[in-house]
């Protein structure tokens, strides 16, 4: 890969659930003549839609979209394989003389293209993973800590699947640490996006209630109707999760299933929230302004700062 095409520009539109970084990317996307590259971990899966928050092919607009709708749910697709699909992506959008913009909530994709992470892939270790969901949460952070402490200083500690997943590949010998290895490609401008937490629990609420009434547990029948485990959902995390107990009868009524979820989507947002912030390079929007204005105003301040 030349110098050149190394270190392209890459405007980075980060944000936590419901803080509208996705309309956001596509107006600048819009605004800029760029297309997007999707940082989302479970909207790469085709049938996950409502509950991911895939945009539809009318909000997108004219506005092209990668990686989404890239893996069958019956596919593991891991923190290995995004980056290379990643970079494919963002290279071939500057090669045709557009802007790449990577947007999303995913911290750990985010992270592995600002940093250039390049990841060998670890198949899943069943057997381990059967012992290690066994195991309760400080067991899983104390293994984590004791195995790769270069992972277990990055991850986000209160996140089962995660920490599982690190641990499986500390023990299939390609740890986490493999990331030091890492050679950022892009020059990046990192703008985040969210709310003061008092508003944003308004907007997970409203944003559940429309999917809801959208029919977003008839999204999850379909699925389980097509298939797709019980297990497999649980693994999907918020929406696919509550849903999925709800329909089994271990949520009773559907506002048992609104509080429930409406909490885990909180407190979600609040583990993205504290991720981002740890990245001191953010450059956080000012949401009670015209926060598109000044995205691009700070994206043409960056390219005039840039420029060769």
């Amino acid at each position: 890969m030349s110098e050149q095409v190394r270190m392209q520009n890459l405007v980075v539109i980060l944000g936590t659930n419901a803080s509208g970084k996705s309309e956001l990317g596509i107006r600048v996307a819009n605004h800029l003549g760029g297309e997007v590259v999707s940082a989302d971990s479970r909207q790469v899966y085709r049938g996950l839609d409502l509950g991911s928050g895939k945009i539809t092919p009318a909000q997108a607009g004219t506005v092209k979209h990668h990686l989404i709708d890239v893996a069958d749910l019956s596919e593991y697709y891991s923190l290995a394989v995004y980056p290379r699909a990643a970079y494919r992506a963002i290279d071939s959008i500057a090669g045709a003389g557009k802007r790449p913009l990577l947007v999303g909530g995913t911290g750990l994709f985010i992270s592995a293209i600002v940093e250039g992470y390049e990841l060998v892939d670890v198949p899943p270790n069943n057997p381990l993973r059967t012992e290690l969901e066994g195991l309760p949460l400080p067991q899983l952070v104390e293994r984590l800590e004791k195995s790769d402490p270069a992972a277990a200083c990055r991850i986000d500690k209160s996140n089962r699947r995660r920490l599982i997943r690190a641990l499986e590949i500390a023990a299939g010998g390609r740890a986490h640490a493999a990331a030091h290895q890492c050679s950022p490609r892009y020059n990046c401008l990192q703008l985040g996006l969210t709310w003061p937490r008092e508003i944003l629990e308004e907007r997970i609420n409203k944003r559940l209630a429309d999917r809801l009434a959208c029919g977003l547990i008839d999204e999850v029948v379909g699925l389980r109707a097509r298939g797709v485990s019980d297990t497999r959902l649980d693994k999907l995390g918020l929406e696919y999760r509550y849903i999925t107990r709800y329909l089994r009868g271990e949520l009773a009524t559907l506002d048992d299933l609104r509080r429930e979820l409406v909490i885990a989507i909180r407190q979600f947002a609040k583990g993205q929230l504290t991720w981002f912030k740890r990245d001191h390079r953010t450059l956080w929007l000012d949401p009670f302004r015209d926060y598109f204005q000044e995205a691009c105003d700070r994206i043409r301040e960056w390219d005039r700062q840039t420029k060769p």
